[in-house]
Formats: structure tokens, sequence, C-alpha cells
């Protein structure tokens, strides 16, 4: 009776789309669906309107409220145009940066939010082709705009297309205005949208920017007499397909680098992703390609980032000469090792500066702050959070590096979201500091565990897709608040975070708050043996994600495989305890 009363609901919305406000291509794949016997697709698409989560909106492309198309871009873009004149009325003129990337009709989506944006008296600052996600959120702060928007779906595989929407910050929308932007986009009907936009207030943008933003990445760089040394490094560089293309291989050089080699079958734009199952950095297989051209050359290291240029994943040799992959803790880890081991050494620390990393990501990174004396925050999921972080102490402290476990780092406050062109030149630099000392990117990571001690973080994604996966999701956080676990492994739970509710219980059942800026679905445990295990439903995608973490103890770099080998085991005990 249930699913009866959701097919009348979604037959309902979905025949609305039958009317002359929707295109004929448009009415034609909702008719196919509705005339469909399987009524699973009609329902996937239309019983839900995209909202925004951690990273803005995303979804599927195609026909429906819950699929991203020039309807669902154009009333998003209408809303938020209709919050912006509300909330700048005062202003002569508001403007915005419209960016995208290399996706399936990305192009023609940044034109729809120009157009809507411009015919609603909005300056329109449109890049002429794909960007890098940094360099729009850089724009927005170097052209004083009051908001920006990018078309993207990040390293999401290739039948999605996203909406991120950023303020007048350069970062990514925060509360109050992301309720205030998804309540005018409720507002928007089909018909309200306007479509036709004015040209006069529309200025395509390009080089001018592309060059001041390379120049500010350039600013970063700690030591540039060690890349002078070893501007001879062997690099391997691939933009998977995306937006990497138009500025990572130009900072490189800027930096000094001049053996840069990028992978020539994924230097060609597509948003098909042809030579990767998924275009995602984190994934072995997306670089499989540079990796065989890196064991050719013998580089030094291996570097990819994702389309939209966010993101950067890597690989290095081992102690044996094997390529391995480095994941997304690990490299958080190495960013904020060499920027705060060597801004000290080099003179360069005043006192006042502060990291960030995220309440998902290695507690070592706690441990190296603390021995160093650097205040390190911890913030939610999604690199919004971090530019909060920068903008409550701007002017006061010095940001000077933060990261996210899913292979995001920052590591200058001129961007306000995670930046592979600036991690990419930095890491090279990295690379560099290591060979002038006769050392790989392996053996510096070593060293780390060695000093500030052994840890192994895996995640586990638990993919639910459709409205029946998002229920079952909901029912999962539910099971685990209802009945939290008592012992994981073996171990028994000292500690419970509930970020929902904002509270905090040890093991003896005490009770009290946790300093979150708002309530999150996020479930964490921490055990008497080290262990950390956070549990949240993606923002962004249809799953609920474990994260774990477990301890291990290394005493020389011939522990390490012992040490890895013995976490393993560890994991799929917390696995087995969890269910998962």
């Amino acid at each position: 009776m249930e699913n009866e009363e959701l097919i009348k609901q979604v037959t309902e919305k979905a025949k609305e789309w039958l009317t002359p406000a929707y295109d004929a291509q448009t009415q034609k794949e909702v008719k196919r669906m509705l005339n469909s016997e399987d009524k699973t697709e009609l329902i996937d698409s239309f019983y839900r309107v995209l909202e925004f989560g951690t990273g803005g909106l995303r979804g599927i492309m195609g026909a429906g409220t819950n699929r991203m198309n020039i309807y669902t871009v154009g009333a998003a873009t209408q809303g938020f145009a209709n919050y912006l004149n509300k909330n700048f009325k005062n202003l002569d003129q508001i403007s915005v940066v419209v960016g995208h990337d290399c996706r399936n009709n990305s192009r023609l989506f940044a034109e729809k939010s120009a157009d809507i944006f411009s015919a609603n008296g909005i300056k329109v600052y449109l890049f002429d082709d794909m960007r890098p996600t940094p360099e729009m959120s850089f724009a927005i702060r170097h052209l004083g705009c009051q908001a920006g928007i990018n078309i993207t779906a990040s390293h999401n595989p290739r039948e999605y297309n996203g909406y991120k929407a950023y303020w007048d910050d350069g970062a990514q929308v925060l509360a109050p205005h992301d309720k205030g932007i998804i309540d005018e986009v409720a507002k928007v009907k089909t018909e309200d949208i306007k479509f036709k936009g004015n040209p006069d207030l529309i200025q395509i943008v390009g080089k001018d920017i592309d060059d001041i933003y390379l120049e500010k990445v350039h600013s970063i760089c700690i030591d540039p007499e060690v890349i002078k040394r070893q501007k001879d490094l062997c690099i391997v560089y691939t933009p998977l397909h995306g937006t990497g293309m138009r500025g990572i291989p130009q900072s490189l050089k800027l930096w000094g680098f001049e053996n840069v080699h990028c992978v020539a079958e994924q230097m060609v734009k597509s948003g098909d992703f042809p030579t990767v199952v998924s275009p995602n950095p984190e994934n072995a297989e997306a670089l499989t390609l540079a990796i065989k051209l890196g064991k050719s050359l013998d580089a030094d290291i291996v570097m990819a980032s994702d389309p939209d240029a966010d993101r950067v994943g890597m690989a290095c040799k081992n102690d044996k000469g094997e390529w391995v992959l480095i994941n997304g803790n690990q490299t958080c880890l190495l960013f904020l090792y060499y920027i705060i081991t060597n801004r000290k050494k080099l003179g360069k620390m005043k006192g006042n500066e502060f990291i960030v990393k995220t309440i998902v990501t290695t507690e070592v990174i706690r441990q190296i702050a603390e021995k160093n004396h650097i205040e390190m925050r911890d913030c939610y999921t999604g690199f919004k959070w971090i530019a909060r972080e920068i903008r409550l102490s701007e002017g006061v402290k010095q940001y000077i590096g933060g990261g996210e476990e899913s292979y995001g780092f920052l590591a200058q406050d001129f961007v306000r979201d995670k930046d592979a062109v600036s991690a990419c030149s930095l890491l090279a630099e990295i690379c560099a500091w290591a060979k002038d000392q006769g050392k790989t990117l392996y053996e510096v990571l070593m060293g780390i565990y060695l000093e500030y001690g052994f840890s192994k973080e895996f995640t586990v994604n638990v993919v639910k897709p459709g409205k029946s996966g998002a229920d079952e999701i909901q029912q999962m956080m539910a099971n685990f608040r209802e009945n939290p676990p008592k012992e994981i492994a073996g171990s028994k739970v000292v500690c419970a975070k509930d970020y929902k509710t904002l509270k905090a219980t040890d093991g003896e059942g005490n009770v009290c708050d946790l300093d979150m800026p708002e309530p999150s679905n996020v479930l964490q445990y921490y055990t008497a043996d080290g262990t950390k295990v956070s549990v949240r439903p993606s923002g962004t995608e249809p799953k609920i994600k474990f994260y774990i973490e477990v301890k291990g103890t290394m005493n020389t770099v011939a522990d390490y495989l012992a040490a890895d080998a013995a976490a393993s085991k560890k994991i799929e005990a917390v696995r087995a305890s969890l269910g998962i």
C-alpha cells in the first residue's frame, strides 16, 4: 500500500513535467518513465527534490526533480539569485562567478546559470572554459563578488553532475545562508525561472584570472632553494581528463620543476572519462596509466587530480622500489608534517599559526601538532568547515594548512576550498626536499610513524542507492543510536560522541557537551586500545561511510609491514563487530 501511494505521488509530480514549460526532449524522457512497467526509475527520478548537502547539489543527470538537468539547475540558480537580491539589496551591483568542470552538460548548465543570474540583474563573471574548483573560489574573493557557483560532480562517476554554491568569502555556503537559499529554491516554479539572459551583464574571464591565481599559488612555496637543487625531480601527473590540465602542469613549471610528464591519454578533456572506470584518485584503478608511465620513467612521484582539481591522489616507491599508493590520511599527514617542520626550520613561524583537520581524519596529526606546540582544530567533514575556521581567525591567527582523509588539502587562505593545484605543487616540493636528503617520500612517511606513532585508517562505503537506500541508511543510523556498541573488536568503548545531539558519553556513562557550530548526523566511538570509528551518511552520494582508525607499534622501519598487517587484521575485527 505504501509503495502504491509513493507511485501515485511521483506520477503526479512527473505529469507536471509534461507541460509546455519543459522542452520536448524532457517530456519524451518523462513519458518513457511513466509508460514503463518498472517504476523504479520514475520513483528515483521524482521521489524528492535535490537538496544542498556537504557538497551542494549533486545527482545523476536526466529528467526529474531528483536529477541534474536545466530545470533543477535553473531552479537552484533562480532561488540563489532571489536570495542574493534580498540579502544584498543595498548594493548597487551584485556579482557572481560561474565556473564548471569537464563533465557532460557542465558548460550547458554553467551558461544557463549565467543567463539566469544576469536576467535577475546580477553581474556574472563566466569562465571561458573549464577551470579547477579552487580557482573559482579564488576568483570570488579576487573579483569582490558576493557569491559563485561551480558546475561539477567532483570525483563522482560519469553519469553524475553537480552544483556547488559559494558565498562571498570563497567558501561553500554555510548556515544561515544554506537554509536561506534552499527556502528560496523551494518556492521556485519552473515558469518563474528567467532563462533569457542579459548579455550586457555577462563578462567572460579566463587567462587574466589564471595568471594571478598561479602567482598566488607560487607564493606558498616554503623552500625555493631546495627546488632549485632538485629541479630535475621526475614527476608524472594526470588530470584524469579534467580541469587539472588547465593549471597543474603550469604551476609545477612556475615553481621551477623542469621534468614533468603528463599522461597523454588523460590530458584529453572528456566527461566520459574513457580511460578509467571512475575518475576518482582515491581508487587505485584511476592511477593505472600514471603508474605505468612512472615505472617506465623511473619517476620520483606520481600524482593525480580529480575532474575539478580539488583532490589529489599520489603514489611513490617503497623501500623495495615497488610503487605504492599513499592514502588520504597519509597525504594530509605528509603535508602538515612538512609545513610545520620546514616553516619552523626556516624561521617562518610567528607563534600564531594553526592547522585544521576533520573529525574523521587521522589522530596522528594531533600528535604532530601537540609535539610542535601548534594549535590544531577539529571540524566537520567538508572543506566549508575548514574555511569557516579560517574566516573566524582572519587577521588574528595564521592558517598554514588543513585537510581531510578524502584526499583534499588546502595550504593557503586565499582559496577557501580544497586545492589540488597548490597541493600538487607543494607535494613536488616535499619530494624535492626528501630527495635533497637522499630520501624518498615513503621514507619520510616511515619517519613520521616512528616519531609520532603508527596508525592505519580504512573507510568502508556501504552504498544504498535510491529511495529504499536512503531509508535503509536512515535506519542504520537510528539502530546505532538506539543500540550503541559497548565494545568494538574486543576493546571497551570509552567514549561515544553523537554530533546530532552534541553530547559525548564516557565509559562510565558521564555525559558532556560537544563544542561544535551546529548538530550533524555523525557518530563516533573511541575504544580503550586507541581505535576510533566514525559513522556518517555521505552528504553527496547514496552511501553510509564508516571511518576506522586503529593504532599499532613501530620501533624501527623494519616493523612497518608487521604493524600494517596487524592493523589490517584489527580492522577486519572492527568490521565484524559492527557487521559491515
